[in-house]
């Protein structure tokens, strides 16, 4: 079967061509024959220009590539290999949003035949491919799972703007709802991943792998700013208390910090709603995200009073937030905790200017209804470092200095300028 995939007789699709999809089929296009599917459709004008709209890729990273782009379904029908990888976002509840899944289900089924193979690299819940993505795939194809088709998961691992840890170098988790479909897709893969396959004994274990994953990351984060909350009693840095305390071996250097985008801080939910539905209601998981949901609020408080402190009117006041994406060096603004924080800050009805160098102003305003302006433009009460994008890394004191006249507060989330302050205000987590 695979000899017919290398040798192009048989093509693979890519359903979903975003920060993960997009990888994944230009890594498959380098073997087989692929079509790449997305259902928007400037996107896939601008990736048949050799632009990822993601801004992840370089324009090179196309080249040697066997794939076409398509935002038609019919033009992916004689495809035999379907891989699914659209987000799964939670809702205002905060519990999980399938539409986009079952969205892409119901694409699929539309075009799937007879022994043809659907993978999901989607991050669900245990048991969300074989009890809600199944039954939609049977009744838009009119085909038997097990019989007509068969399906596998196989869990994203991509880091978005990591360039260390790409698809390849990273150890892919596979499964199969048969033994059959586990050896196809554990072959195909292989093809690709340089760091080699584990064949998990089920769909559901490769799916719980993936959500305990950024589940654990999640929670040691929260312990983190937990910790930070505490010493800020004790008046002590929590950055030099972990510096010192990273100087045993065994210690897991975790750092506090805002917990968003589009994984760590979407997954555990996915887990608990499971967990929920099955009778058991999660302590520890469940407090960590309470912690990690409330950090911005932390941080505004600080903020306003500091600002309450200085005798002047808040609406007088001017704040300069420096970075909005929800990590550094990356465009993703995905579940960002930065807008939360802004929007703390302008119910107090202080102004505020928002800059960042990777965020698009256009998308931003459009999913948060916040403003990111060109540049700083006049004197700022505070500033507030809250991405450290490598733009950011290397200023000085009399950089910020200048920025608010002399005087003022500079919150830097992360810390990157600890002991670097002497004469501004200076707080961090």
């Amino acid at each position: 079967m695979i000899e017919k995939y290398l040798q192009k007789e048989h093509k693979i699709c890519v359903v979903g061509l975003g920060y993960v999809g997009l990888p994944v089929a230009l890594e498959f296009a380098r073997k087989f024959k692929v079509i790449g599917f997305d259902i928007n459709q400037g996107r896939v004008e601008m990736m048949e220009k050799g632009i990822d709209p993601s801004n992840e890729l370089e324009s090179s990273e196309f080249e040697g590539c066997d794939i076409s782009f398509t935002s038609n379904p019919q033009e992916t029908k004689d495809c035999t290999f379907y891989v699914v990888a659209v987000p799964t976002p939670i809702n205002e509840h905060k519990n999980p949003d399938l539409k986009p899944l079952i969205s892409a289900c119901k694409i699929v089924g539309g075009v799937l035949k007879k022994n043809d193979i659907v993978v999901f690299e989607s991050t669900v819940y245990p048991g969300c491919t074989e009890e809600d993505c199944v039954p939609v795939l049977e009744k838009e194809s009119g085909l038997k799972f097990g019989h007509g088709f068969t399906v596998g998961y196989s869990p994203e691992r991509i880091n978005p703007g990591d360039k260390v840890h790409t698809l390849s170098s990273i150890t892919k988790v596979v499964s199969g709802s048969d033994e059959a479909t586990l050896k196809i897709v554990s072959a195909i893969y292989s093809a690709i991943i340089k760091a080699g396959i584990h064949e998990a004994s089920s769909i559901k274990v490769a799916e719980a792998s993936k959500i305990i994953e950024n589940t654990q990351r999640d929670l040691n984060i929260a312990l983190m700013n937990e910790l930070s909350l505490i010493f800020k009693k004790m008046d002590i840095n929590t950055f030099e208390v972990l510096e010192a305390a990273g100087t045993k071996w065994n210690f897991l250097k975790f750092f506090p910090g805002l917990v968003g985008g589009h994984c760590i801080g979407v997954d555990p939910y996915y887990l608990t709603h499971k967990a929920q539905q099955l009778g058991y209601f999660p302590k520890v998981i469940t407090s960590g995200r309470n912690v990690n949901d409330e950090v911005h609020a932390q941080i505004g408080k600080e903020i306003v009073k500091y600002l309450i402190e200085q005798d002047k009117s808040l609406k007088r006041m001017k704040i300069l937030v420096m970075g909005v994406t929800f990590k550094e060096n990356v465009s993703d603004i995905r579940n960002s905790k930065v807008p939360e924080l802004i929007k703390e800050l302008l119910e107090f009805s202080i102004n505020i200017d928002v800059i960042d160098p990777f965020a698009d102003p256009k998308e931003f305003y459009e999913e948060y209804g916040i403003t990111i302006v060109d540049g700083p433009s006049e004197i700022y009460d505070a500033v507030v470092m809250a991405v450290n994008h490598r733009q950011y890394q290397q200023l000085d004191e009399n950089y910020f200095k200048e920025l608010m006249g002399g005087r003022g507060l500079l919150y830097d989330v992360k810390g990157i300028y600890r002991g670097k302050i002497k004469e501004l205000n200076y707080l961090s987590l």
